[in-house]
């Protein structure tokens, strides 16, 4: 379940679309005159000069649902939904017509309301897109319904104008994500789509970013119209989470670089090289500090006679 809106200055074309549908189906009203299309704009039309300094009074949303939930969509399940929706919208106290349609494999309804109420005061559309993707979350929750997958999946073909391209920033930001590490990186490869990527400031000295707005086709949608995923925060948090794993591998690799140089200076012996505990070798050299040395053994008085006696013989 998904809900789209929007606002605009004519109820005769908003009724006009609604109702010319084929199958077209009015499934609730409140405060307006059911009849042609021409009676039932002029009831919008009187409660509208009750605050004719508003220029777009016609409120208009569209709640769409999965084909999976087809089947329990009975008209009355959908009214209920659909009147549920506008209460936790805070859409009460005015005119409205609720409009179900059957030209598409998505079941979905229209309600057509006046944004001005029956007291001639404006309804708030502060803070309506995050209302709505909360109330559709929270409604999808409690029913039981079925929650869309991927946005990539739509077939934009059958969207017109501002819907359309919504879908196809979100599948270009999509594209455009898996081939970037960085804000620059992520800004070029938006332009190769086609999409120009802005940067809303807090202050006009222009240092402190506040959010991020996509552009294309003449539409402009901030980050979170597109997906809650693709808001400055969230985008900025990847990046510097990828800037990080960047950062950690690049010094991990210096490291072992450093590592293996003092390894290198290391002296070792060649194959060729005099074992050092050979009998032959210098054991002081290599002993330790500690090592104990030994003497050779005194030689005993006949030996030393025998020595003696050698020597005189060689002297004759």
């Amino acid at each position: 379940m998904i809900g789209k809106l929007k606002k605009g200055c004519s109820f005769g074309g908003c009724l006009r679309y609604v109702t010319g549908k084929d199958e077209a189906k009015i499934l609730a009203s409140d405060g307006v005159l059911l009849g042609t299309n021409a009676e039932m704009m002029q009831s919008f039309e009187l409660q509208r000069q009750l605050n004719p300094r508003i220029k777009k009074s016609v409120g208009h949303i569209a709640l769409s649902f999965k084909p999976e939930d087809k089947p329990r969509l009975t008209d009355e399940f959908m009214t209920k939904i659909a009147l549920e929706y506008m209460q936790m919208m805070g859409i009460t106290d005015t005119q409205f017509i609720i409009v179900r349609h059957h030209n598409t494999d998505n079941p979905h309804c229209h309600i057509v309301y006046n944004r001005i109420n029956n007291d001639g005061k404006l309804i708030s559309d502060s803070n309506d897109y995050r209302r709505n993707e909360q109330v559709t979350k929270t409604l999808k929750s409690k029913y039981g319904l079925t929650y869309g997958t991927d946005k990539s999946k739509t077939n934009t073909c059958k969207l017109r104008n501002a819907e359309r391209t919504k879908y196809e920033i979100y599948n270009a930001v999509k594209d455009a994500l898996k081939a970037t590490d960085s804000w620059q990186k992520f800004k070029n490869e938006l332009a190769k789509r086609g999409v120009l990527l802005e940067f809303v400031y807090k202050n006009k000295e222009r240092t402190k970013v506040q959010g991020i707005r996509f552009c294309k086709g003449g539409y402009s949608f901030k980050g979170t119209q597109i997906s809650r995923d693709y808001s400055f925060g969230k985008l900025n948090a990847r990046f510097e989470e990828m800037e990080n794993r960047i950062s950690a591998r690049a010094n991990s690799s210096r490291q072992y670089e450093q590592g293996s140089h003092k390894d290198e200076q290391v002296p070792f012996m060649s194959e060729c090289s005099q074992d050092p505990w050979d009998g032959n070798s210098s054991i002081g050299i290599f002993a330790p500090a500690n090592a104990q040395t030994f003497e050779p053994f005194p030689e005993d008085e006949s030996t030393k006679k025998k020595k003696k006696k050698r020597r005189r013989g060689f002297s004759l």
